[in-house]
Order: C-alpha cells, then structure tokens, then sequence
C-alpha cells in the first residue's frame, strides 16, 4: 500500500475508493458508516466547520466516548488542515479545561453527556457541536443540526478545503501518564501515516474483517492501531453503546465474533484470574495434574478454548499494549495457544515502536523495531546490556506544544528521543522492556531493581489486585491492594471468616512477603508488605499512576497502612 503523501486525508479518499460501500465505523447495535460516508460526510463537516471561522492550523477538541462519529469528526479536521486535539473522556473538569485554554481550541465535539464538563468553556467564544447529530449550541442553550446537504456533490475545489502537507501538525494528544506532568504531543500527519503502514502488516488485517473497539480512540494506541490502521485495510470497525462491563462485552463478543481486539493487559489478567484459573483449581485432581508440565499445557489447551469462545470464536489477533502484561498471564496465553501479540510504544511515537504478529511472540518480548525506525540503546551496563530506549523514526513527535523546554530535554544533543524506559535486545532483535528508568532502585552492591518485576511476582499470588512497589532508606516496600470480595469468597465456609477479613489481611501480607522472597533475588528481597486500602488511581492504560504514591511513608498498625505524606 502506497500512498501520494503521507497524510490522513490521503489515506481516507483511498480507502474510499478501494472499500467504496462496505462498512467502515458501526454501533454494535446499528447507526453504520460506509467508507465512502466517511470520506463525503467527513468533507461535507470539513465545509461546515470552514463556514464556522475555523481555519487551517486551528485546534478542534474532541471530547467523547467512542462512536462512529468520533472518527467522522477526527477526519473532518484532519482534512481541512486544521488540528485535532482529542480529549481522554475520563479526565476531571478542571483538567479538561485547562487543556482547552492551554491548547487555544476554536471548537469542541462533545457528547452531551460530557457536556456538562465543559460548560463553562462555552463563554469563552469556544464553538461546542454536539457529536452525536453534528448539532451547534446556541446561546440560548438550545442546539440546532448543521446542514450538511448543503455541501453535497461538491469537491474540495469547490469548498475551497485547505489540503494538509506531510509536516503539518495533524494532533495534539495530552497525555494522563505515571508522572503527573500532562503534556501536549503534537504529531505530523507524516508521524501518523507513516506509523500505520509501518505497523500495517502485523496484525494481517484484511478486507471485512471485524473489530471491536473498547479503548479509548482519544488514545493514540487504539487511534493508530485500533481505527487508522483497520480503515486502512478494509476492515470494519464496531463500538459500544456504554462503558465495556463484562455484561456489556460478552454479549457484545458472541454477537461480533470480532477478528481482532485490542486491549491494555488489565483485561486478560482479569480474565485469567477470575474465569481461567478458578477451573483449573476447583478439584484437587486437576490442581494435582496441573503441576505436571505436560498436563499443565494439555490443560491450559483446554481452557483456551474456553477463552477463544469468551471472544466469539473467530479471533486470530488479540493486541496487548499500554503497559506490561504479568509473566503468569503469558504463560498461560502462549501454552494456551491463544492469539495474542504484544507491542511497544509512547504517545510521542505515534505510537508503536515494536511488535510482532502472535505466530512471531516470544515470551515478555514487545517484538521487534518496526520497519524504518532505528532504535539504539543508551548508556548500556557492561554486564547486562540494558540501557535507555532511543529513537529515530518519522513516527518521533514533533514536540510538546507550547513547551520548548521539555521538549528539549525529550531529545539527545544529537537528536535521539529518549522513551525514559529501560531495554535490552537479543540476538535475534527482539526487545524486551525492563522498566522506567526512573523508577529503577540501586540495589546495595550497585545492582539494578526494577519495581514492576518485583510487582509482577507479588500480583500472581491469589487475592492481589495490584502493587507498587518503592524504596525507602535503602529498604524494598511494596503497597498491595487486596480484593476482599475474593477473600471473603475463598473463606465463607470459615466461621470466623465472615466477621471482618480485614483482621486477616495483616497475616495473609505477612504470608505473602515470605511467598514473594522465594522467588525474588537476594538483592530484591521485600522488608514489608502494606496494605493500600483504596485502588491505585491509574491512567487510560492502567499503569498505577505512581506519582500520587511517591512522597514519605509511616507506618501503622503492624505495618498495614501507609499515609501519605508531600506529593511531588
């Protein structure tokens, strides 16, 4: 596949012309946009926006679930030179208007049921279009559609579209990290484009395949792979009515049989723990065998199977991505036999730096450097060649909007993007992630601890939800949050079990520090588990958002609870 430029209106009048009437963007439940509606509607809303006084270079917002429309709307400005900046539905009020003022927006698409999230930007002379009918809010507080039909049967020459050129900035996404710091990436139409077709072939996409897509498109992970890449090649796309709950999902999964998903690994643990491993343990025959190597994959056989059914039978690649998926989880997937793939990336990479397809996964490796990309290591340890994570690539951003300094310090003096995440390749150039270098501990003879390696051993035991781990004066704690409906669960046949577990919690942490130290190195062995009574706040992809955990810690009550003092 080739393209005259590397934009996104390019590839849009291209898949128009190649896939014409087939389905492009659905609702599980109706409301379907053909590619070609894509392209003629997504010019027509291009004119209407024109006639609203945006320009090129001007910032429209998105901000809403995913639908059809939401795709409509990020082609719409796309086309007309102007920039998107796409708005994560979850983000508080506050934030969300800061982003809109720190961005300069001239207009905001809008569920209504954000709406109120937004209210007050309204008086700012910020132009708000409802997404879900394309409807134009009047002062009165009343909205009107926008004619569209107006526009029918006319070309960009006639409309007077501005055309965008490779270099231009297409999106600024403003990333919710583990930091605390969120920063406008802006991204070319080339930096999109070019990742797409790079990434194209590892997923193996082909003309009227199906997917469902339950991340959200304000993400650039399922932006560039779950919606440019899959428009890119045919296929169709399918979106929720409402959030992905498990009573919402499966029944949409057995009604798809979707091709292909993507999604952060919470989903699969999840999966795994609570719908696969409980089967495997349920008899004391089965749990017995399931020790036994070659009855554990005849087994594991089985139970993905079951999985593959969970999803509709017909899935032949399942991404993983966002952020590391726990070692047991994989284990399981790959004796499993399950069609999973694990790719790496950031926001300022457009996103995917590595990947391979599921026949080509090796165990808690990313992949492989996607094709026209280069990406070297800095700084590697003589002993364990692990260093900081370089790129170089037409997928690197462009920069942080309105922030030269950090933009700055994102680059090398000779212009490598530093990813800020520790990796180490194999013979064969397969990366594997090791972690954040900030996050990384001194052990005390100078040894390299990674805290999500410690995390993942300490959240494959039963019961833990979730982990962090931390080093304070020159000792290893981690903070666990326990999921207390299990326990009580596991526990109800016990008498005293039904009163409060909480009582409980305090032995099973000190239990589960034993447990987790036989299997950590001498170096990164834990000095004490504390209860984390609340969940970890998390962003989009569900990596603990460690920021909010950093500042000093006492101790109370037999070293069950942590407070929290300065955040930084």
């Amino acid at each position: 596949m080739t393209f005259d430029t590397l934009t996104l209106r390019e590839f849009i009048t291209q898949s128009a012309r190649r896939y014409d009437t087939r389905p492009a963007l659905s609702f599980i439940k109706g409301g379907t946009i053909s590619y070609r509606d894509l392209d003629e509607k997504s010019l027509q809303l291009a004119a209407a926006l024109k006639g609203l006084g945006i320009r090129p270079g001007d910032r429209v917002a998105i901000v809403s679930a995913n639908m059809p429309n939401w795709g409509l709307a990020y082609f719409a400005v796309s086309r007309m030179k102007a920039v998107t900046v796409p708005i994560l539905p979850d983000f508080p009020p506050a934030d969300m208007v800061n982003i809109l003022i720190h961005a300069g927006v001239s207009a905001v698409f809008v569920s209504r049921k954000l709406y109120p999230k937004l209210k007050r930007v309204s008086e700012k002379g910020i132009v708000i279009i409802f997404i879900e009918d394309f409807s134009l809010l009047k002062e009165d507080e009343t909205s009107v559609p926008i004619d569209l039909k107006q526009f029918l049967g006319k070309s960009e020459k006639d409309l007077e579209i501005d055309i965008p050129k490779e270099d231009d900035v297409a999106s600024i996404i403003y990333t919710s990290g583990t930091t605390g710091q969120s920063k406008g990436v802006m991204l070319s139409h080339r930096n999109l484009v070019f990742d797409a077709l790079a990434t194209s072939p590892i997923p193996g996409i082909k003309p009227g395949d199906t997917l469902i897509s339950i991340l959200p498109l304000s993400h650039t992970y399922e932006c560039t792979i779950g919606m440019i890449i899959p428009l890119m090649l045919g296929a169709h796309i399918h979106y929720l009515d409402r959030p992905p709950a498990p009573s919402v999902l499966l029944p949409a999964l057995k009604e798809i049989r979707p091709s292909l998903m993507l999604s952060v690994p919470l989903l699969i643990e999840k999966l795994y723990r609570q719908s696969i491993l409980p089967l495997l343990n349920k008899k004391t025959a089965v749990k017995l065998l399931y020790r036994i190597p070659p009855f554990r994959k005849m087994l594991n056989r089985f139970a993905g199977k079951k999985l593959m059914r969970i999803f509709g039978g017909r899935l032949y690649f399942f991404g993983i991505g966002g952020a590391g998926l726990a070692p047991d989880v994989e284990k399981f997937l790959r004796e499993a036999q399950f069609p999973y793939a694990i790719g790496y990336g950031l926001t300022e990479t457009s996103p995917l730096i590595a990947g391979c397809s599921p026949s080509e996964t090796r165990y808690t490796s990313t992949g492989t450097i996607i094709p026209g990309v280069v990406v070297k290591l800095g700084d590697p340890d003589p002993v364990t060649g692990e260093g900081e994570i370089l790129v170089k690539g037409p997928n690197v951003m462009i920069g942080y909007y309105h922030d030269e300094k950090k933009s700055a310090e994102a680059f090398t003096e000779d212009g490598w993007f530093r990813t800020g995440d520790l990796g180490v390749f194999d013979k064969d150039g397969f990366l594997y992630i090791r972690g954040r270098s900030k996050n990384m501990i001194l052990g005390p003879s100078g040894e390299n601890i990674y805290p999500e390696s410690i995390e993942a051993v300490i959240n494959q035991f039963n019961f833990v939800t979730d982990s962090l781990v931390f080093e304070e004066e020159g000792k290893i704690f981690a903070r666990v949050h326990v999921d207390y409906d299990q326990i009580k669960e596991a526990f109800s046949h016990l008498a005293d079990s039904a009163g409060d577990i909480s009582h409980h919690v305090g032995e099973y942490l000190n239990e589960l520090k034993i447990m987790a130290n036989k299997r950590l190195s001498s170096f990164s062995k834990l000095h004490d588990l504390l209860e984390q009574h609340e969940p970890f706040e998390k962003t989009p992809t569900q990596k603990i958002k460690r920021y909010l955990y950093s500042g000093k810690t006492k101790r109370h009550n037999k070293g069950n609870e942590m407070e929290d003092g300065e955040k930084h």
